[in-house]
């Protein structure tokens, strides 16, 4: 009995010592949980504890960082989320108690007071565009309290960010910085001659827009002189009657180039010509590194020299487009070393290729026009002197073409313009117009079909190329649904060198703009780079820069392959522009530019 009492006084002492010391054991290990935690930093640790800004209206928030990954919501404008992390443009955010993605280039930091602060300023602004919106407060989001209109010029009070503040006839009232022509006394701006022009024409037509379609203010006489305000695809701005108005530039002569002041030596050439010895050289407005760039050239392009000064030299860059390069980045040669020999095309004949043609009275860009011709008509081609062919005009005298933008039948060798290269001859490019059938891409605030502009865009580039020798396949040549799998077999089945996707943008936020280049995998990020930077520079356009983009058309092609944004028609000032006939020949000659840049 006394045998089995201490043993259960045994078993029971040894049971309660197994528990004490599991007790002790739990103990240590929950301290060393803690102390590991109080070492061990947090996520938002990584970022310092940043938080960032929604910038827009509405902004999706996703569940990667691509615009593949689904849409877990969406985030509103001046929220502010935690910044957890980053993943190339794409920034990790806790989202609803989870983790979520959004676009960085459509937020800001939330510490960034900056566009909270209101600077005083003074000077004058002028509106650069019709139908200006006025709003009470310096946000989208703010109401409108009336419009302006281009030309007007108010006073400035202050600016926040982006906005400025304007005394306008509606009170005081808030526009975007972008659509202004500043002259404040709080900056210090380079001091510029006034420019004045001469008209060289007889009862030349005065419009209210850079298009022959604006109405017609007036007329003015041969050897009337103009005030030029600015200068764009071939029409100058004047002030006219204490307005701004237009003329085209065939009609006006700048005064101002030939003036000599005393810091600024100018020197006309004589027929001399530039070649191009940088790989990409910006073209200027002004022969100074100041001056807005309106253009680029490239290596081994060669132009005929109008102007020197400074170092800087005035070209023609584009049919009816001057501008100024630097001369140190130039090749000189001289005008006997360049042209050819004066050669007869008896039986040869020349066709027309564009509507407005100009023919001029000698083989030079600085000659007088004296007609002008359109897209199909045919003359008889006299002779060959340099580049430009003189033809028999039908009243009998005779006139010069560039020979580079006819079409030459009979003898005569179809003459390209020297130094432009044909990079792109005998390359196969696939040229995708988005949308199209049933899809109509997005809608314009003003009721473009983005379907539309695509197809308009893409058959301008396609009829460049083709003129360069190029074997183009457009996806589709009307309105038909294409599904995104044949546009990407076509590019393959056809061994693409180069495959474009032509789109137009949209957002709910409708002060967004600009143009965008998207690429998937890294061997296609070169085409991207080239295509879009001569692009941009041709359409100027505001540049939202390239990058990678998670598409169909781009993920699924093993070709080097690329998706342009040509503009936001949900901004009503850039689809307007876009949509004119100006910015869509600008888009195709950019994007030409681009392949011929890519493929030399």
């Amino acid at each position: 009995m006394l045998y089995c009492v201490r043993l259960a006084f045994g078993i029971f002492f040894c049971e309660r010592r197994i528990f004490l010391l599991k007790r002790k054991a739990s103990t240590v290990f929950f301290c060393f949980i803690l102390l590991l935690a109080a070492f061990t930093p947090a996520v938002s640790a990584e970022t310092g504890g940043a938080a960032i800004k929604i910038a827009v209206d509405e902004l999706n928030v996703r569940s990667g960082p691509g615009l593949s990954y689904p849409i877990l919501g969406k985030a509103s404008r001046n929220e502010e989320y935690q910044l957890l992390g980053q993943e190339n443009e794409w920034q990790q955010i806790s989202y609803k108690g989870e983790q979520g993605w959004v676009a960085d280039w459509l937020t800001t930091a939330a510490n960034d007071d900056s566009s909270s602060v209101n600077t005083s300023m003074s000077g004058q602004a002028t509106i650069s565009e019709d139908g200006l919106r006025v709003r009470s407060g310096p946000g989208t989001d703010n109401s409108v309290i009336g419009t302006v209109h281009r030309g007007e010029t108010y006073s400035i009070k202050q600016r926040n960010g982006e906005w400025t503040q304007l005394e306008t006839p509606y009170g005081l009232g808030w526009v975007f910085n972008d659509y202004l022509q500043m002259d404040s006394s709080d900056h210090e701006e380079p001091s510029a001659a006034e420019k004045t022009g001469t008209i060289t024409g007889n009862s030349v037509n005065i419009r209210s827009d850079s298009t022959t379609g604006g109405d017609i203010l007036g007329k003015l006489e041969q050897g009337s002189t103009v005030k030029i305000l600015s200068e764009k695809n071939g029409w100058v701005e004047i002030s006219f009657s204490g307005q701004s108005a237009w003329v085209s530039s065939d009609y006006v002569e700048d005064q101002t180039a030939f003036s000599s002041p005393s810091t600024d030596e100018s020197e006309l050439t004589s027929g001399n010509t530039a070649l191009i010895k940088a790989d990409s050289l910006t073209v200027r407005n002004t022969p100074t590194l100041n001056g807005d760039r309106i253009g680029t050239v490239t290596k081994g392009e060669s132009f005929t020299m109008l102007e020197e000064s400074n170092d800087w030299v005035k070209i023609e860059y584009d049919r009816g487009a001057f501008g100024w390069v630097a001369g140190w980045f130039l090749e000189r040669q001289h005008a006997s070393s360049t042209q050819t020999a004066e050669k007869p095309l008896s039986g040869s004949t020349v066709t027309i290729t564009h509507d407005g043609t100009n023919i001029r009275a000698s083989s030079s860009t600085n000659s007088a026009v004296v007609e002008r011709a359109d897209a199909g008509q045919v003359f008889e081609a006299i002779r060959l002197e340099s580049d430009w062919v003189e033809i028999k005009l039908t009243d009998g005298s005779t006139g010069f073409v560039a020979g580079w933008i006819v079409s030459m039948n009979g003898q005569a060798a179809q003459i390209e313009k020297r130094g432009s290269g044909n990079s792109v001859k005998n390359k196969t490019i696939v040229i995708d117009p988005g949308h199209g059938g049933r899809d109509n891409g997005t809608t314009g605030t003003r009721g473009t079909l983005e379907k539309k502009l695509n197809l308009q865009t893409a058959e301008l580039l396609a009829a460049k190329l083709k003129s360069a020798g190029a074997n183009v396949i457009l996806t589709r040549n009307s309105d038909t649904y294409i599904p995104l799998e044949s546009r990407v077999r076509s590019s393959s089945v056809n061994g693409a060198d180069a495959f474009i996707s032509i789109h137009y943008d949209s957002i709910n936020d409708r002060s967004v703009r600009g143009m965008t280049t998207y690429y998937y995998y890294g061997f296609q990020e070169q085409l991207a780079s080239d295509v879009h930077a001569a692009t941009a520079a041709k359409t100027r356009i505001k540049d939202r820069g390239h990058r990678q983009g998670d598409y169909y058309v781009l993920r699924e092609n093993t070709q080097k392959a690329i998706l342009i944004e040509l503009g936001y028609l949900s901004n009503p000032a850039e689809e307007m522009a876009v949509s004119s006939p100006q910015y869509q020949e600008a888009a195709a000659a950019g994007m030409y530019e681009g392949l011929v840049r890519y493929f030399k």
